[in-house]
């Protein structure tokens, strides 16, 4: 039987049995059962109405959100040398080719968050495929980190584009910012990602789409939301 500590089971006070929470409400219990010494993340839960071992009820994309999330982060850049120069202005953190696939097999070097490429260097970087696809860092051109325009791509990974993708058990999970943003932030960081998954939905699933959600701090307890607002 897990045993939680005093601040997760003060936090679980704060809920009503069996309520589900409207976005901002639900956000504003969230933030303040935080209780870390730290700057906790945020993240929302999605289960959906899907089969993922369906390839066409695969969920998977990437979405900008307005208030970004709060996390600094490195952005890996693939491309030839002719575009070297625009990615570092658009503040890639990393630049190069077949030199950085090198690095990464014999050093097994993991020193950034995000891994951008350019269609020509697919080729190159294939066979980092087994090191970077189980940490779902590999570029894929639903989630725009295969792109001819890399340094709109840097632009958008360090402005706060998040990828999600639904995982074998039909859960999206990702980030939407920090504490101290604020349940007002939160919500609208919540609302975006929201409007990217009902857009998503495979024309194959059947019945509901939206079927829980919940929102959570790292240390938290999870906060149910209503999603009937939403349709699906």
């Amino acid at each position: 039987m897990r045993h939680y500590g005093k601040k997760h089971q003060d936090a679980a006070k704060l809920l009503e049995a069996g309520k589900f929470y409207d976005t901002v409400e639900a956000l504003g219990v969230v933030c303040k059962g935080a209780a870390a010494k730290f700057d906790e993340t945020v993240e929302v839960h999605v289960r959906l109405g899907i089969d993922s071992r369906h390839a066409d009820q695969q969920v998977r994309g990437a979405v900008i959100l307005p208030n970004g999330t709060g996390k600094k982060v490195r952005v890996l850049v693939f491309c030839k040398e002719d575009k070297y120069e625009a990615a570092k202005a658009a503040g890639a953190d990393y630049v190069g080719g077949a030199d950085l696939v090198e690095r990464i097999q014999k050093e097994n070097w993991m020193d950034f968050d995000v891994v951008i490429a350019s269609p020509d260097m697919m080729g190159t970087i294939g066979r980092l495929g087994k090191v970077l696809g189980p940490r779902g860092l590999m570029p894929n051109p639903k989630s725009g980190t295969v792109n001819p325009d890399v340094a709109k791509a840097v632009t958008e990974a360090k402005a706060g584009k998040i990828e999600y993708r639904v995982d074998k058990s039909n859960i999206i999970h990702c980030p939407i910012g920090k504490v101290s943003f604020g349940e007002e932030k939160l919500a609208e960081n919540f609302e975006t990602l929201l409007e990217a998954l009902v857009k998503a939905k495979p024309a194959a699933a059947k019945g509901t789409y939206l079927k829980s959600c919940y929102v959570a701090s790292t240390m938290g307890v999870g906060v149910p939301v209503s999603t009937t607002k939403y349709g699906v």
